[in-house]
């Protein structure tokens, strides 16, 4: 069963679960929150954290679901947040737990710009911001441009020596315009180290896709 995978809180996980959407979006499916549960535990076993708190926002950061090149997408975790509340409360929760698990699923987004308040906000967005890096960066990077519909690089200037960078139009670009900034806004010790390690591995996949297409 699913909820399993969410060691030690399987009765909470099973009862969040019923509540999440289909998974339609791969880079944003049970997968995906299997990852990042556990990056958080890899993380709060070092740094700490209400482990149960975790768990929930966890479950529930991506609650909602609005496509990258959507105009409301900064908007994404504030609706998350509002929809976790409801599902928390529903299910009895103490409405300070309610309002902290809020605070850190709404500061766990890149878009947002909200800075974590909490040691747990700070986890969950440095969990979260992993899998954006190391090749599940460079796998959810395609699939995202995929179903975009944007190309993989501009032919004529794959490195936009002479343009814009267009993260949306090219996969390429995304890697300048977001992926490889990424390491320098993590929150705690643990994640900057496991952060130093995945951005090596998106350096050097860019590399290689670049000498593979002649524009090394």
């Amino acid at each position: 069963m699913s909820s399993s995978l969410f060691a030690p809180h399987q009765a909470l996980a099973e009862s969040l679960l019923a509540h999440l959407p289909d998974d339609t979006d791969g880079a944003h499916d049970l997968a995906h929150l299997v990852r990042v549960w556990r990056n958080v535990q890899t993380i709060a076993t070092v740094e700490g954290g209400d482990r149960e708190l975790l768990l929930a926002a966890t479950l529930l950061h991506d609650g909602v679901h609005v496509p990258k090149h959507d105009s409301r997408r900064v908007q994404a975790s504030r609706l998350a947040a509002e929809q976790g509340g409801r599902i928390l409360a529903a299910l009895g929760w103490q409405t300070a737990r309610i309002d902290a698990v809020r605070h850190v699923i709404e500061a766990h987004s890149f878009s947002a710009g909200i800075t974590p308040q909490t040691l747990e906000a700070r986890i969950l967005q440095d969990a979260d911001r992993l899998d954006a890096l190391g090749a599940l960066g460079v796998a959810r990077c395609f699939y995202t441009a995929g179903q975009m519909g944007s190309a993989l690089y501009d032919p004529f200037d794959p490195q936009a020596h002479g343009r814009a960078l267009n993260g949306q139009r090219f996969a390429l670009d995304h890697f300048e315009t977001k992926l490889l900034t990424l390491r320098e806004g993590f929150q705690t010790a643990t994640g900057q180290q496991l952060a130093h390690q995945r951005h090596a591995r998106l350096v050097a996949f860019r590399e290689a896709l670049l000498e593979e297409i002649g524009d090394a």
